[in-house]
């Protein structure tokens, strides 16, 4: 779903941005360049960070180690 059509920035994108490194909203728009125009989206675009920040959070509290781990 499109989140900024000033600049064309769909939810996918926010993810994808979180997945390749951004740890928050800064950081996403500074990738993405997501509420850098009139700014209307800014709250969409806050709530997906949040929801996946969240969703990864909790996914890796899930694993029995942390994701760095690498069996030798």
């Amino acid at each position: 779903m499109y989140v900024c059509l000033c600049v064309g920035v769909t939810d996918g994108q926010i993810r994808d941005a979180i997945y390749d490194g951004c740890c928050n909203y800064r950081e996403v728009r500074e990738a993405t360049n997501v509420g850098t125009q009139c700014g209307k989206c800014a709250c969409l675009a806050k709530q997906v960070v949040r929801e996946t920040l969240a969703q990864l959070q909790s996914t890796q509290a899930a694993l029995p180690y942390p994701v760095e781990f690498t069996a030798a």
